[in-house]
């Protein structure tokens, strides 16, 4: 069933970040079950040249620092055919490592916002990747929001809950709908015989349940449904920026666990169940300089956003009748997530060229 994934897709890279301690030698011997890929160059299978406008940020204004790395990382949705190449990121989730600050720092895209892809024109966020695969999409993250990605990191989504089951599951604090809602989906996908319906005191708000690995996808895809399944009773409030939120929290949770519970043979064992499903152009060296440090990292503060912000956007049907966030104000969306990631070290120009407002990161 297509969809039927995790969007949590920052986390894998967070396990392998986790690594340390002894056994290092094997640790690296692991890290050849990744797939390593540098990005290719943008295939342009067709589509509107677009010029740069005030809706798209000159390459030589991007954003970064030698303080921060920035690493997109995207959840691959399954394919609706053989005859795309691609598939489509259905989450887009940049996590930046601030070591200025010392904060590792989350800011979800909304899948739905209507930019401008280069080459193809106006279109939603998630379509970028199915257009030209992880070159366009990072492209266009670069082009609309001016922060310069780094590396990047593509997760094949079915891979997340054998991480929670190697784990022995996640004990994370839900209220009721959310509850109500893993068990509707459980219900209507006919999942009793992969999982359980969850149990639970109906006259506690809020309560901590442990979820084993198929329960906490469904947490992390819940947006509300209207009669989900055909049935009347199963309708539960919601829209994609309470599930980013979602996404976000079980990431945290996810992280504190890790930090708290496991060790270094239950990591190993994580990296190398889902390392064949990670593609990324993270190198050996990359990945062993991050575990190097993991010490100072681990106590990092960890932070999150989510673009656009309330005020910048508004919902639009666009000419082929798609629902779309429109950005009203892009210079404040780039502002928001510069000042996200860079914090004092972006200075904002007075100067302004049309609608566009241009920064510069301080080194």
């Amino acid at each position: 069933m297509k969809g039927r994934t995790s969007r949590i897709v920052v986390l894998i890279l967070s396990i392998i970040m986790l690594l340390g301690g002894s056994g290092f030698i094997y640790y690296y011997s692991v890290l050849d079950s990744l797939n390593f890929k540098e990005v290719a160059p943008i295939e342009n299978t067709g589509g509107t040249e677009v010029n740069i406008t005030e809706t798209i940020v000159a390459e030589n204004s991007l954003l970064s620092s030698e303080d921060v790395l920035n690493i997109l990382i995207f959840g691959q949705d399954a394919k609706e055919s053989e005859s795309e190449k691609y598939g489509r990121a259905d989450t887009t989730i940049l996590l930046s490592l601030d070591n200025v600050h010392s904060k590792i720092k989350l800011t979800s895209f909304q899948r739905d916002t209507y930019v401008t892809i280069p080459g193809y024109g106006k279109s939603k966020l998630n379509s970028a990747f199915s257009l030209g695969g992880v070159s366009l999409a990072i492209q266009t993250i670069e082009a609309n929001f001016g922060i310069k990605v780094d590396k990047y990191a593509i997760v094949d989504f079915d891979s997340f809950k054998e991480i929670i089951n190697v784990m022995g599951g996640i004990d994370m604090e839900l209220n009721l709908e959310e509850i109500e809602y893993i068990n509707a989906q459980i219900d209507v996908n006919d999942q009793l015989d992969e999982t359980d319906f969850l149990e639970y005191d109906k006259d506690e708000e809020t309560q901590m349940i442990h979820l084993d690995g198929q329960q906490a996808l469904w947490y992390a895809r819940d947006r509300g449904a209207d009669e989900l399944g055909g049935v009347a009773e199963y309708s539960f409030s919601g829209d994609d920026w309470d599930r980013t939120k979602r996404q976000r929290n079980l990431i945290e949770t996810m992280l504190e666990s890790l930090k708290q519970d496991s060790s270094l043979t239950d990591l190993v064992a994580i990296v190398n169940k889902v390392g064949p499903l990670i593609t990324t152009n993270l190198k050996k060296s990359d990945i062993t300089f991050l575990v190097s440090n993991v010490s100072t990292y681990l106590d990092y503060e960890m932070v999150e956003l989510s673009l656009p912000v309330e005020g910048t956007w508004s919902y639009a049907i666009t000419e082929d009748q798609q629902s779309v966030i429109a950005v009203t104000n892009w210079s404040k969306v780039r502002l928001d997530l510069a000042e996200f990631i860079y914090e004092d070290q972006v200075s904002a120009q007075k100067t302004q060229s049309n609608t566009t407002s241009t920064y510069s990161a301080q080194q």
